[in-house]
């Protein structure tokens, strides 16, 4: 796949069908000038940041169990069904290049988070191909969990305790920092320029809560998808957008006029989302992560997927309980 292909698919479809009507035939339409550019659907400001975080190990995730043979799992247990079903459904992003995106040419989803479920599949069956990747937007992953619509998520899913009340997480098996993008000579250098400017996030992440903790006013705007971030700062709705960094990274490989800019606001630790209840799945895919970062998978795909980022950093420590 060619990264101006990528880019030219995202413009067409941020842009979508341009519909005019009328209520009397004999006059003609004034073309409203918003339909030359539309905002992107369900583009909307947010007031509000998110909870405040409790005091909690976010990160701390159970230890690992024992990983069964494939094919072989404990009788009674999350796994066993899984099995039993053929297959592990795992809500994805289709939308975020590098992590999770549809290939144009292909029509496959790939990318980091991709493989990583992959790899799970593989400890189930044997074979990564028996999964059933479901695309689920940033806030739709906890939904999907809770009525049974996912074994797990695996979706640049970020582990905090506002979270914890509603799902349980992995251990992390990616820490990001989140910045800032904006285009070139936009002016913008840090988070210190973002007073009276308009922000880009997606509903439904983190991202929202670093921004309305910075010292100058800004006005943050959510939609579904970093590709709507995208379209909405490339028609001039928004002057920047804040994501993690390998978000953001991903965005400017689709457009070159664009760059990352300024120290880290935020951060990120992606986990696997695991529904409440199910502590036997929770240490399995723990296991797999942990063979993963040992056995040099864990490398193998940082060098397919994010070699575009920089040097591998290494597979994040991991923190565990009981």
């Amino acid at each position: 796949m060619t990264r101006r292909l990528f880019s030219l698919v995202v413009a067409l479809a941020a842009l979508g069908p341009l519909v005019g009507c009328s209520t009397d035939a004999s006059v003609p339409a004034t073309p409203a000038a918003a339909a030359v550019n539309p905002a992107p659907p369900e583009f909307a400001e947010i007031t509000t940041p998110g909870q405040a975080e409790d005091e909690c190990d976010a990160e701390a995730s159970l230890r690992p169990g024992p990983l069964p043979p494939p094919g072989a799992m404990p009788t009674g247990s999350p796994m066993a069904a899984i099995e039993a079903n053929g297959r592990i459904r795992v809500g994805v992003d289709q939308n975020t290049y590098l992590f999770g995106f549809r290939n144009p040419i292909t029509n496959e989803i790939e990318g980091f988070d991709i493989d990583i479920a992959r790899e799970i599949a593989r400890a189930l069956f044997g074979d990564p191909n028996r999964i059933e990747l479901r695309s689920v937007t940033a806030e739709e992953r906890i939904s999907a969990l809770r009525e049974n619509k996912v074994d797990l998520i695996v979706r640049t899913f970020s582990a905090t305790c506002e979270r914890r009340r509603d799902v349980d997480f992995s251990a992390v098996y990616y820490r990001a920092a989140q910045r800032i993008l904006a285009p070139k000579n936009s002016g913008i250098r840090s988070g210190a320029d973002l007073g009276g400017k308009r922000v880009c996030v997606t509903r439904g992440t983190t991202a929202s809560g670093p921004l309305f903790a910075l010292p100058k006013r800004l006005t943050v705007f959510g939609v579904a998808n970093w590709t709507d971030c995208l379209a909405a700062l490339q028609q001039g709705h928004v002057d920047a957008i804040s994501a993690d960094d390998p978000i953001l990274f991903g965005l400017v490989a689709q457009d070159r006029n664009l760059e990352v800019v300024g120290e880290p606001i935020g951060s990120g630790a992606y986990a696997v989302g695991v529904a409440k209840g199910a502590p036997d799945l929770v240490r399995f895919v723990n296991a797999v992560l942990e063979r993963i970062r040992t056995d040099g998978t864990w490398q193998r795909i940082y060098a397919a997927r994010l070699s575009a980022l920089g040097p591998s950093p290494g597979p994040p420590e991991t923190r565990y309980t009981t």
